[in-house]
């Protein structure tokens, strides 16, 4: 259950910023770092049974990336 939450919730996390990301027109390497660096070390937590710790730190970035997006 924490596991399919934890899908959802980074799915809708990394969509709504991917969409900031491009109105915003980031750098490259800021681009590269949100959608390959940040899902990957998510999912390599995941993997290895660490959810409690992956949960969290998705949840903050998108409390980050909600708020950011409303300036």
């Amino acid at each position: 259950m924490i596991t399919f939450l934890f899908c959802m919730l980074m799915l809708l996390v990394f969509g709504k910023l991917a969409v900031f990301a491009a109105r915003a027109a980031w750098g490259v390497m800021k681009i590269v770092v949100c959608f390959v660096f940040v899902p990957f070390f998510l999912m390599i937590l995941v993997i290895s049974g660490l959810v409690y710790i992956a949960l969290p730190i998705l949840i903050i970035v998108g409390i980050i990336g909600f708020v950011s997006s409303r300036v």
